[in-house]
């Protein structure tokens, strides 16, 4: 017998199918699973068309009958030992990794867990609960500093910018060497928001070398495992990270990954479940993860084809806006990062371009344009935003540029700012006090002050130009 790729959807699919009583949670009780509108099955396509349905007068997606929760034979994420054991194995065999556990909350629960684990290996080890991390890091790893009350040592990076953070492992070699003792572990953001590569191969080794952890927030890099050259942090030496599974791969927003490689102990492996479980919901979404296992067959067949057909539209994409006179930034293949100030354009205002033509841009600021593609995207989005992109005429270059990343006073752990009594405030009645909550959304959830550090006036010319009129101070 041939083995399933999609063992999850199989049991769904046949519970759905089995006009079974469903005297359990969720309250829509799995009604009207196959609505049918205009000829389309909506749970059947998740590109944006026929969302809802209504019925009876009732607006209901059409998802409702594969919507379950942990009944019989349907397995529990964080206690395996069926369906979803055998599902998340298969993600392993596919990443090549020790061990792979789906997340159905994103990389922020991946964050949350693999920092965790790292304190335990440095607890088991006798070494410091202290984290050496990137200052780009997402504001998750605040809220999972709070949480786990660990130390941060910040690393900066030979840019001083707030979205990435080119940390070079002689820069890494060197932090590491004048520690008196190794931090639990060196943490990086890898691709960063704007598509920033790191050297990961050579941070491991450093790291290896010093005899520390390294975890990588791959949150934007998941399908890297899948190139003729695999680039995956699992693949470059990383011993722990986390995968965004909805970035780059046809996922429901929420799916992800967490990684643990082969360098890892069995005993930390073994815990990484009740990690997982420490941070997690009791309740989590059986669509999300239907849709992770489904994703499984698409990696084992397809996939790596379609990326390589992806990189020759994104070459051919990148090849006529450079020759346009468009300064583009950024390593990896499914992010296009556009810097349009030298082509006379702010990313507020290029952005404002896309949308008008119906190119909605994932990001934009006053300095970039980050769009996001992947193997899903459809050729006419290539060419409308080759067209638009190669309409825009040359301005005068605008010079101003972003202000450098503000190094601020620690007055407190980020556990004490982010736990304590705050106020809101006026940005600019902000200076001389510490921040608690991070001000920053999402995208980017880059911090461009850390909670519990001493804002200045450097702090609120930087607030200031990222458009933050408001900041969370502690009492």
């Amino acid at each position: 017998m041939s083995r399933t790729l999609t063992p999850l959807c199989d049991f769904v699919r046949a519970y759905a199918e089995s006009d079974a009583h469903r005297l359990h949670m969720p309250g829509h009780k799995g009604v009207s699973p196959y609505v049918r509108h205009n000829g389309v099955n909506p749970y059947g396509r998740h590109n944006g068309v026929n969302p809802y349905v209504r019925h009876k007068g009732i607006n209901i997606l059409g998802c409702e009958a594969y919507d379950i929760t942990e009944i019989d034979g349907a397995d529990v994420l964080y206690h395996p030992h069926g369906i979803l054991a055998d599902s998340q194995n298969i993600a392993r065999d596919l990443f090549g990794t020790k061990k792979t556990l789906y997340s159905a909350e994103g990389s922020s629960l991946s964050i949350r867990a693999m920092l965790h684990l790292a304190l335990l290996d440095a607890q088991m080890r006798g070494r410091s609960r202290t984290i050496l991390a990137g200052r780009n890091a997402h504001k998750v790893f605040l809220s999972a500093a709070a949480l786990l009350d660990f130390a941060v040592d910040w690393l900066y990076g030979t840019d001083d910018a707030l979205l990435s953070c080119r940390i070079t492992p002689t820069a890494l070699d060197g932090v590491l060497s004048s520690a008196a003792v190794p931090p639990a572990a060196v943490y990086v953001t890898s691709p960063d928001y704007l598509g920033n590569v790191s050297d990961i191969a050579a941070l491991a080794e450093v790291c290896h070398r010093h005899g520390t952890l390294l975890l990588v927030d791959n949150a934007h890099g998941a399908y890297l495992h899948f190139l003729d050259t695999p680039m995956h942090p699992m693949d470059l030496g990383a011993d722990l990270c986390c995968d965004s599974a909805h970035k780059t791969l046809p996922v429901l927003t929420g799916g992800g990954y967490l990684h643990l490689s082969h360098r890892v102990s069995d005993h930390l492996c073994d815990q990484a479940e009740g990690a997982m479980a420490l941070f997690a919901s009791t309740s989590p979404s059986y669509l999300i993860l239907q849709s992770l296992d489904a994703a499984n067959a698409y990696l084992a067949g397809d996939f790596r084809a379609d990326l390589r057909q992806l990189d020759e539209k994104m070459a051919a994409l990148r090849t006529a806006l450079t020759a346009h006179g468009w300064t583009l930034c950024g390593d990896e293949m499914c992010k296009l990062t556009v810097a349009p100030k030298a082509f006379g354009y702010t990313g507020d205002a290029l952005a404002e371009i896309l949308i008008s033509h119906k190119l909605i841009p994932e990001f934009y600021d006053p300095d970039y344009v980050v769009l996001m593609m992947s193997p899903q995207t459809a050729d006419d989005t290539f060419s409308a935003l080759t067209e638009v992109l190669t309409a825009c005429p040359r301005r005068a270059p605008i010079t101003d540029v972003p202000p450098t990343l503000p190094r601020l006073r620690t007055v407190c752990t980020p556990r004490t700012a982010m736990l304590s009594p705050s106020e809101t405030v006026a940005v600019e009645n902000c200076i001389g006090r510490v921040l608690a909550q991070p001000s920053v959304s999402c995208p980017p959830a880059i911090p461009i002050a850390v909670s519990g550090e001493e804002l200045t006036e450097d702090a609120v010319r930087a607030f200031g130009y990222w458009g933050i009129d408001v900041c969370s101070v502690m009492l």
